[in-house]
């Protein structure tokens, strides 16, 4: 006897039962086994393997999310629903045999193409609809019609001419960047096959060592509750991959366990908020946008894991500072000992998690792609189990994997319909006419063009995923940005007169009416006023001859990487800030302070993706890095002291306005005298500041803790 039961978790999710559940499983397991087969064994083209995959996970998206949530209990509903996700699996899998045919006909569209596309589109519509909301199908519907029809009636740089309807039709199916092209394939690989990985360790247990581990090393310190649940979000979420999922897992411990220790329901549920946002940060997984950002720039994914992990360290600090902060201004005592260390926790689950996550790093360090390090990875959590107190028989490998791609869905169907808007601004040419726009709006000021994207990122991010943001803003002011932080080594050279005569030559094409100012020793002000003012035509060739390639390469990866922290934004940020409101239910707090206060402690946000654009934290050499690193450390914590408006005591606006000086001088870019003076500063407020908690314990102020 099937039954289908409302998931009282989610208002919008279908739960199954009885011979349903089966086959739901069943299908969970078949896709789940398929992918990491075909891994192996790439018996299948990329564009068919893409298609299988959107094939899959659509028809999952209309099982699991009914089209009324309302009626998600209604058998006629659910009958409907598995209909319109098998028309949608089946006309994907036609239109991957398609293609042949379709190119012998000499891209002429027959008519069941067209139903086949109509129908995969309109799915696309339609599941993205039900897992996201409006704002991904509304742009959809908006690219796709504006290619063919009302672009033409647009005025200014953003008018199209338009193409045919056959011809968008078959290029939102087969082009490069279309619904089956780059973005499905980092999908349909990398992406499911790390979600899977993460699925098996936390079967495995390894949440629960995680847990256990951050009370075992931070529990007694002041603000231990705090900080236990900063590491604990932080290591189990690049294991999920979701803010919002990781704080529905381990915000029920974390939150409960911050408020018994004092901290007040917003500020507990605002550190859970901003340190699940930090986990897809965190190498070695960092979530979908991690290979999305690999594929784009062309840069390996490995390096790209290596050189995060020191930004996302210094965020994970960023609101440790604030919880210690905060627990010094009320004064809270560490709780008390639980009886777990160390020991124990390794005991109890820790092979479950060292072993594959050191795997997966050595496979990555040693030249696997990241398709064989998660296949191996996943084999490991596996082996590793049985040291554990919770070894992974057959019934848990199957949980697993049925737990993977449960996890998948709206990864896979976003991922694979995003690109029919992505598409759409690569063929139109919106892309470089956008990023036209915010070089022009910035005037070349990379701070400037800074604040328009984290604008952007927040506007996009009230409705779209966050890795859905990262793709749209991307593709839209990546190139701007990388373009201007490449100009700045340009600036360098043409003010210390190593600027070459062809370059000279260049300049003057563009601004022949600078050849005075040329003839002489520019200043940096004059020589970037003058870069700043030359049209694309020539700043980008003049780019091209005098920027060496790593330089270029570290300016685009910089852009990215901007980005994409900037993308993480919207999830603690209101009015929509979907992490923090699952964390305010959790601590029973109202919804927009817990907004505000996520908000203030994910400052890191904004600071580290500063340090990216002005200075070498990315491109440098390891000793540059750890020094923008080590003095950025210096500065996060003054800058968290100056707006909780507290050191190791309470202090007031004077020094609240020292202490944010200070801050800054230590991310100050590339003046390191200036650092070093900002370093000096904080530990002098540091000191004054237990100067001042030591007095007011003497005087009977505040009481012992």
């Amino acid at each position: 006897m099937s039954q289908v039961v409302e998931d009282t978790s989610d208002s919008r999710n279908r739960v199954f039962t009885g011979w349903s559940a089966t086959a739901i499983s069943t299908i969970c397991l078949l896709i789940a086994v398929g992918h990491i087969y075909v891994a192996f064994d790439p018996i299948l083209s990329e564009l068919e393997r893409n298609a299988f995959h959107f094939a899959g996970f659509a028809l999952l998206a209309a099982l699991l999310y009914p089209i009324i949530p309302g009626l998600r209990g209604s058998t006629t509903v659910r009958w409907l629903d598995g209909l319109f996700g098998l028309a949608v699996a089946v006309s994907a899998v036609y239109l991957a045999y398609a293609e042949t045919p379709i190119y012998d006909r000499g891209v002429k569209l027959i008519t069941r193409d067209w139903i086949a596309i109509a129908i995969c589109i309109l799915g696309a519509i339609e599941l993205t609809r039900r897992l996201t909301g409006w704002v991904i199908p509304t742009l959809i519907i908006l690219a796709q019609t504006y290619i063919v029809f009302w672009g033409k009636y647009v005025s200014g740089v953003f008018s199209f001419p338009g193409l045919s309807l056959e011809t968008v039709a078959f290029r939102a199916i087969y082009g490069d960047e279309a619904m089956f092209g780059t973005i499905a394939r980092i999908s349909s690989t990398y992406v499911f096959l790390f979600i899977i990985f993460g699925a098996f360790l936390l079967r495995s247990g390894a949440g629960e060592f995680v847990i256990n581990l951050s009370r075992a090393v931070a529990g007694r310190l002041v603000g231990g509750p705090g900080i236990v649940a900063v590491i604990a979000s932080g290591l189990t979420g690049t294991i999920s991959g979701s803010a919002v999922a990781n704080t529905a897992s381990t915000g029920v411990i974390t939150i409960p366990l911050m408020k018994r220790a004092g901290f007040a329901p917003k500020f507990a549920g605002g550190v859970e908020a901003a340190a699940s946002t930090g986990g897809q940060l965190m190498p070695p997984i960092m979530g979908a946008g991690a290979f999305v950002m690999a594929s784009f720039t062309q840069i390996p994914y490995e390096t790209i894991v290596a050189i995060a992990a020191l930004p996302a360290l210094l965020y994970f600090l960023s609101v440790i500072f604030f919880v210690r902060i905060e627990a010094r201004r009320l004064n809270l005592a560490p709780l008390p000992a639980d009886g777990q260390t160390l020991g124990t926790a390794f005991k109890q689950g820790g092979a479950s998690f060292v072993i594959p996550i050191f795997t997966l790093i050595g496979l990555l360090v040693a030249g696997f792609t990241p398709t064989y390090a998660a296949v191996f990875g996943i084999v490991a959590v596996i082996a590793s189990s049985w040291l554990t107190q919770n070894p992974m028989g057959p019934r848990a490998v199957v949980e697993a994997l049925v737990m993977g791609s449960k996890g998948m869905v709206l990864t896979a169907v976003l991922l694979c319909s995003v690109g029919l808007v992505v598409n759409v601004i690569a063929t139109a040419g919106i892309g470089n006419t956008f990023s036209l726009m915010i070089a022009g709006w910035a005037g070349g000021n990379i701070l400037i063009a800074l604040v328009l994207i984290a604008l952007a990122s927040l506007v996009l991010g009230m409705g779209l995923p966050v890795t859905a943001a990262y793709i749209v803003l991307a593709t839209l002011s990546a190139p701007a940005l990388a373009g201007m932080i490449s100009d700045r080594f340009v600036i360098d050279l043409l003010a210390t007169g190593q600027l070459s005569d062809t370059g000279i030559t260049l300049i003057l094409f563009g601004a022949p009416e600078q050849a005075s100012l040329l003839a002489g020793p520019l200043s940096h002000g004059q020589a970037a006023a003058l870069i700043h003012s030359l049209p694309l035509e020539v700043a980008a060739p003049l780019r091209d001859l005098v920027v060496p390639p790593e330089v270029a390469l570290a300016a685009i990866l910089s852009a990215h990487m901007i980005i994409f922290w900037l993308s993480q934004d919207s999830n603690v940020t209101p009015p929509v800030a979907l992490a923090a409101f699952t964390a305010a239910a959790i601590a029973k707090a109202p919804a927009m302070a817990t907004g505000i206060a996520s908000w203030k402690l994910a400052k890191g946000l904004y600071i580290v993706p500063l340090l990216f654009a002005y200075t070498p934290l990315l491109s440098g050499n390891w000793g540059e890095m750890v020094w923008v690193f080590s003095f950025g450390v210096f500065g996060v914590y003054a800058i968290a002291a100056a707006l909780q408006g507290c050191m190791e005591h309470p202090f007031g606006i004077v020094m609240r306005a020292l202490s944010l000086a200070a801050g800054v001088a230590c991310v100050w870019p590339i003046m390191p005298i200036v650092n070093v003076a900002g370093a000096v500063c904080v530990v002098a407020l540091i000191a004054w500041s237990i100067r001042g908690r030591r007095s007011a314990l003497a005087t009977g102020q505040i009481e012992a803790v």
